[in-house]
């Protein structure tokens, strides 16, 4: 069986055809807010039965789609933040209902930077905790000025710098620090280019490091860390293959299109989607192995999106923003 990589759940559901569409297990929703370009949808992988047909673990995933977050554009890039914000305090209180985090109190949470800094596509973590504003060193005067939330953050690296698992490392830290959050930040793969710098993934059933490269890491999860885990990530690069395949849909309904080209390409058009890219993969990779592109300006997204997120996450714990709940189902 060959696979389709991508760490986006929207996606792993819009793979879903036929008989198929419509998965036990797996509910979703989408809507938009008045006044606003950021598309929201909501997966939810409620059984093992919607588990297996997803190939993802049961929880909530949730994709904020924003176009022009590729765009040097303030305005926006806030309004994704505050979104971002809302989202996030949304996971919060579940998990205060559910008593995985305490009800009362300064909320202690650890937020990990995941990925290679060194390398610009994977460099997204590391950004964000550079950027982000971290309050556990600072010991207040008094209870009156005692935090909502106090943050501490780690850019724990990559197996190939430290010799060691990012679980092995959080674990260390967390029997020193005993936060009662993790968020993790990381890089994502995609299935559609589209997607690449303007799809942020929130959720809350933590993450496993490199899944959607085929480099599969120790995963970070609630069972694995002992910790509730919410993961926050962007799509950087997308495989090779999901490009050509996309290339082939398009040059198929061109043709399509026209009278004189209308016969041609009909094999491929014939084939299901699977059944396409299957073929692609067999073509592509005995001559350029597992090839995965990410967009030129990358150096620029990473950078804009890590203000964005950090600026996300300190609207969410420091000034709790307010969710207006005007949803407008499209």
């Amino acid at each position: 069986m060959f696979e389709i990589r991508t760490d986006l759940a929207v996606e792993e559901k819009e793979t879903c055809t036929g008989e198929n569409k419509g998965l036990k297990g797996v509910s979703l929703r989408e809507w938009r807010k008045a006044s606003s370009a950021i598309k929201m949808t909501e997966v939810v992988v409620q059984d093992r039965e919607g588990a297996r047909a997803m190939g993802k673990p049961e929880g909530t995933y949730l994709t904020m789609e924003a176009r022009d977050l590729g765009w040097q554009d303030e305005d926006y890039h806030r309004e994704v933040s505050e979104e971002l914000a809302v989202q996030l305090r949304r996971m919060v209180e579940k998990l205060k209902v559910d008593r995985a985090v305490p009800a009362a109190g300064p909320l202690y949470v650890l937020v990990v930077g995941l990925g290679n800094p060194s390398v610009t596509p994977d460099a997204l973590g590391p950004q964000v905790l550079g950027n982000l504003k971290v309050n556990r060193s600072l010991t207040p005067l008094n209870k009156r000025e005692e935090p909502e939330a106090v943050i501490s953050g780690i850019v724990p690296g990559v197996m190939a710098q430290t010799g060691m698992e990012t679980a092995e490392i959080l674990r260390g830290i967390i029997h020193e620090t005993e936060p009662d959050l993790i968020i993790a930040i990381d890089a994502l793969a995609a299935r559609s280019i589209r997607r690449l710098g303007t799809t942020i993934q929130l959720t809350d059933t933590g993450i496993q490091p490199g899944s959607g490269v085929g480099n599969h890491r120790h995963s970070l999860t609630a069972d694995s860390l002992g910790v509730p885990v919410l993961a926050v990530g962007v799509p950087t690069v997308v495989g090779a293959a999901a490009i050509v395949h996309d290339t082939i849909s398009t040059m198929i309904r061109t043709l399509a299109s026209h009278m004189e080209t209308r016969g041609m390409g009909d094999f491929l058009e014939q084939l299901p989607p699977d059944d396409q890219y299957q073929l692609i993969c067999q073509l592509l990779e005995p001559e350029f192995g597992s090839l995965y592109v990410t967009p030129p300006d990358i150096d620029q997204t990473v950078k804009r999106l890590s203000y964005t997120i950090s600026e996300g996450i300190h609207l969410a714990f420091y000034e709790n923003p307010q969710d207006d709940r005007d949803f407008l189902i499209p």
